[in-house]
């Protein structure tokens, strides 16, 4: 495997990207409480058939902090900008939690920019929330930090809420990490963005290939609401991946590693039988996989 190297995407604020392989792009993007790091498991193995792009969010990791306020489509922007940055007009693009909802803004801003979406542990928009998991999303995360805690100090509570019944007590650990290092400024920008943003209403308008996982013990955003969301969108597949949490890819890195490559290989394939008309366009079956 080639070295994995650390770039950072400018102009301000600059994304910081780590990297390795060859091929197509696939850009990988966290959730609302980590980084770059999470995918540790994952870059390896993608970096076999692709070239894998991890990135840290403007204001997450080695990325820069920003002025003012946030709104959720600068991320999509910031996208945009990691993609000329490699030279790529088409990528694909995954993305978990809040980087599901980045890849589906991204999907709607920049269409022609997909080659395949994943949407990994992800929803719609807090809209489609209840109010009480609403408010519970953000007494967790948010009111600590506003009345003087640091990201620390909520790490174990909020590690508690996404954490799967089988998950080992490394890969605990290393969730109560990812969550320890968010900047504490923007990450409460982050969940303001998150809480005010709008649903995404077009999702039946997107015509990459896209393929919905999530892991079966998923409490925040639940099977039900993955098979909803692909039920949205045309060109979808679904796969749960049994007994895992919030975290698919640290709890289950090797399965989700084989849905991912699975998944968009088949795309290739059956982009590259060119003209020859198939029933019904489906896409092929894989581990766990549902129609």
């Amino acid at each position: 495997m080639a070295r994995r190297m650390i770039e950072h995407v400018g102009p301000a604020p600059r994304i910081a990207v780590e990297h390795t392989g060859s091929g197509e792009l696939i850009v990988l993007m966290h959730g609302i409480g980590g980084n770059r790091r999470n995918w540790r498991d994952s870059m390896d193995p993608l970096g076999a058939h692709f070239h894998v792009a991890a990135w840290d969010a403007r204001g997450y990791g080695d990325s820069d902090d920003y002025e003012g306020p946030l709104q959720f489509s600068d991320y999509a922007h910031d996208l945009a900008r990691v993609l000329d940055h490699f030279g790529t007009a088409k990528a694909h693009v995954l993305g978990l939690s809040m980087g599901g909802r980045i890849a589906m803004d991204f999907a709607e801003e920049y269409p022609e920019r997909l080659l395949t979406l994943t949407l990994c542990d992800t929803h719609r928009g807090m809209s489609h929330f209840s109010d009480e998991k609403k408010r519970e999303f953000i007494r967790v995360r948010k009111e600590p930090l506003v009345n003087g805690g640091e990201p620390q100090d909520i790490a174990r509570p909020v590690a508690d809420t996404l954490i799967g019944p089988r998950a080992t007590a490394e890969q605990y650990e290393a969730l109560v990490d990812s969550i320890s290092r968010l900047h504490k400024e923007s990450y409460i920008k982050s969940i303001e963005a998150s809480v005010t943003a709008g649903s995404h209403g077009n999702l039946r308008e997107i015509r990459a290939p896209t393929h919905v996982i999530v892991g079966g013990a998923d409490r925040l955003t639940t099977p039900q609401m993955a098979m909803e969301l692909a039920d949205l969108i045309l060109d979808s597949r679904l796969t749960i991946i049994p007994h895992a949490g919030h975290l698919i890819n640290i709890e289950r890195p090797r399965d989700f590693n084989e849905a991912v490559i699975g998944f968009i290989l088949g795309v290739r394939s059956r982009r590259t039988e060119t003209t020859r008309p198939t029933a019904g366009g489906s896409l092929p079956e894989g581990p766990y996989g549902l129609p």
